[in-house]
């Protein structure tokens, strides 16, 4: 799962290196196709089953987009906040992988935006090391973004992951009483998981556009998007799509 993880995080170094104004979701999604067919890697979003298949290797959700956006061929704009969500297989394994990016200068409101949710995700995976339950390390992500002033999506959530990008268990980043009671799970070695808290500056809900795959804030508000593929091992928590350490 590591070569996967590595390869998932030189299509982001590839992203962070196209993203700006005047270029395309859609030229940004043709080269990471091209750096996994390279590879000999499979794309884990290209034709995912819903509604319709998904056509590209990659989710490019921009500004008011939470996730599940579909790249097109219009320019990015000067402010504007990119989230982007790829996945491949390597050799039978899976690594996955969400970053949002500023495209050139961003509003405070943005900057903050993405400043928290980063920091939300780095929250959890220093918690995996040390929390026995994920309704524990949850309860972390939550403080972290509403002590901003922020709220975190609900609607989707992050999971399991190995053989096949999405197992058991679900990895909510909110948890409610009925989680607690009914589907929390043991932090222990063995244990991969994608973990994604998406952050808005409004509202928590999220509304589906026409194109049956691209979800929205509810109210129009920003929203940020930040994922791992991360390890629990007995010698500690391993982050596969980050840097080698």
């Amino acid at each position: 799962m590591r070569e996967a993880g590595r390869l998932v995080r030189r299509a982001h170094e590839l992203v962070r290196e196209m993203v700006r104004p005047g270029v395309t979701t859609r030229q940004i999604d043709t080269e990471v196709e091209k750096l996994f067919t390279r590879h000999n890697a499979i794309p884990l979003f290209k034709n995912y089953p819903g509604e319709v298949l998904f056509p590209t290797v990659t989710c490019m959700s921009v500004n008011n987009a939470v996730v599940h956006g579909i790249p097109n061929n219009k320019p990015l704009k000067e402010g504007d906040i990119l989230s982007v969500d790829t996945g491949c297989n390597l050799g039978g394994w899976c690594g996955d992988s969400a970053w949002t990016y500023a495209v050139g200068e961003v509003s405070p409101l943005r900057k903050k935006l993405l400043e928290v949710t980063e920091e939300s995700l780095w929250v959890a995976i220093e918690a995996l090391g040390r929390r026995q339950w994920w309704s524990e390390v949850a309860d972390e992500i939550t403080r972290c973004v509403h002590a901003a002033g922020f709220s975190l999506v609900s609607d989707f959530v992050g999971h399991g992951i190995g053989r096949e990008m999405h197992e058991d268990p679900q990895v909510p980043n909110i948890v409610d009483d009925d989680f607690r009671a009914r589907h929390d799970f043991r932090i222990k070695p063995g244990l991969v998981l994608a973990v994604e808290p998406m952050v808005n500056t409004g509202v928590q809900d999220c509304r589906v556009l026409g194109d049956k795959w691209t979800q929205v804030t509810a109210d129009g508000s920003d929203s940020a998007h930040f994922e791992h593929t991360v390890a629990i091992t007995n010698s500690g928590v391993q982050v596969l799509t980050g840097p080698d350490e």
